[in-house]
């Protein structure tokens, strides 16, 4: 009797390691079989903007007459109610106390020559020798790089339909610009600005009012640029260092007084007549003009009104890339 009630405590002690067992296995098999997976939030992403989330003060973007330095991207904010998504930044006041009183008001308008067989012009290199000696943060020509670097600009006054156009382009060939745009630009068409500002690209200060820069006085030149800039931070968390003079139109007085608000000035050394829309002469003559006029270290100035330079863009980045020259920011010069 005894024997038979110990088998039976055997035989259940058996049946329940079995049923123990093959619940463990069962669900061993169920963990392995199952898949690794991403959840979607992995798998559907939408792209970044270019641009680094947030850019702090540095020695090199301080501001001249300020020790506070100055911000020139807000931070990514979903929320943001900007143009870029980006957060606001705070404008900057001026109080410049310089005396500018010994520098000459005298106009000067801006020349480059026409480069040939790949030489800057003498006009050019001159006149970055004048910018050099004379201590001013300007640039037409960069003559301290031994490289074949180029510097692509546009300037947009207004705009003609053709500027999107041209950040496709930019995009396809992965090449940063700069766009010097008028105060109307920015604020008709804040979908293209934000699109030059989320692609990486320099949105640079070219007044309010597109004036003759060396008629007016010391205020009128800080609030031609500090509108401009108190806009862009406030309606797009954006700000840059570059200027660029209407018209190419300055003084020393006006551009002292421009680098002393922290800005670089920048002119060029390789131009046609683009911006003359009755004489569009198709994409053909624009892309030979501007490669018969190519050198190392040349600033391109086009202007985004113009079809044809729209049209020949493509090709006209491809040809210099052939010749071996490389497409730069000015946020990459020396």
């Amino acid at each position: 009797m005894i024997t038979v009630r110990i088998l039976k405590k055997l035989f259940c002690l058996l049946i329940a390691i079995l049923i123990l067992t093959s619940c463990n296995n069962s669900e061993t098999e169920i963990t392995t079989a199952l898949p690794e997976t991403t959840s979607e939030s992995e798998v559907i992403t939408t792209p970044e903007p270019v641009f680094p989330e947030e850019i702090t003060s540095s020695e090199e973007q301080a501001v001249n007459n300020s020790d506070n330095g100055r911000e020139f991207f807000g931070r990514i904010d979903p929320d943001s109610k900007t143009f870029s998504g980006l957060t606001p930044l705070d404008t900057i006041e001026f109080a410049l106390t310089g005396d500018y009183d010994g520098f000459s008001k005298k106009m000067i308008s801006h020349s480059y020559g026409v480069a040939k067989n790949e030489v800057p012009h003498t006009i050019s290199t001159e006149n970055q020798q004048f910018f050099d000696s004379g201590d001013y943060d300007a640039l037409c020509l960069d003559s301290k790089s031994n490289s074949k670097v180029l510097y692509l600009t546009f300037d947009c006054g207004y705009e003609n339909g053709y500027t999107s156009k041209i950040l496709d382009t930019l995009k396809d060939k992965n090449v940063s610009a700069a766009f010097f745009c008028t105060l109307p630009q920015v604020k008709d068409n804040s979908e293209i600005i934000a699109r030059m500002i989320n692609e990486g690209h320099i949105v640079g200060n070219h007044s309010v009012n597109h004036p003759d820069f060396s008629t007016l006085n010391k205020n009128d030149i800080i609030s031609e640029l500090k509108v401009f800039d108190d806009y862009l931070r406030t309606e797009f968390g954006y700000s840059s260092l570059y200027f660029r003079f209407p018209q190419g139109k300055y003084s020393e007085y006006s551009m002292k007084i421009i680098n002393d608000m922290g800005y670089k000035c920048i002119f060029w050394s390789l131009a046609y007549a683009d911006w003359d829309l009755s004489s569009q002469k198709g994409e053909k003559y624009a892309h030979d003009t501007v490669m018969e006029r190519i050198h190392p270290g040349a600033v391109i100035l086009l202007h985004a009104v113009s079809p044809d330079n729209a049209n020949a863009l493509g090709d006209i980045i491809d040809s210099c890339r052939e010749m071996g020259y490389e497409f730069k920011s000015l946020n990459e010069l020396n």
